[in-house]
């Protein structure tokens, strides 16, 4: 965990700097919808390198998925930690347990 939550500063550092310095800052500054839409790019990617990639590109995917997700978590003012804390939230509880008190 200490990776994503380096990443997560690195983010929030690189997200105010000019766009032509900073990947992050380009996405910023295209907006949500621009970083939204990345992140189910690599989404889809990731499902693909699943099904018919090698394991190598997979986990390239794998850690696209995860960098994107950050990058949008941040757009949104939303700490890993919130995150993690949901998921902490939910360990122990069946699947289907927690997705059938989703829907009631």
């Amino acid at each position: 965990m200490d990776t994503l939550a380096r990443l997560e500063q690195t983010i929030a550092q690189r997200r105010t700097a000019a766009p032509d310095a900073s990947y992050v800052a380009s996405l910023t500054a295209r907006g949500l919808p621009v970083i939204a839409r990345k992140l189910g790019e690599e989404a889809t990617e990731t499902i693909i390198a699943a099904l018919t990639g090698e394991r190598q590109e997979l986990v390239g995917e794998a850690a696209d998925v995860l960098f994107h997700l950050l990058v949008l978590l941040a757009e949104k003012d939303i700490p890993l930690a919130d995150v993690l804390a949901e998921l902490e939230r939910r360990e122990g509880t069946s699947g289907l347990a927690e997705k059938a008190a989703r829907s009631a």
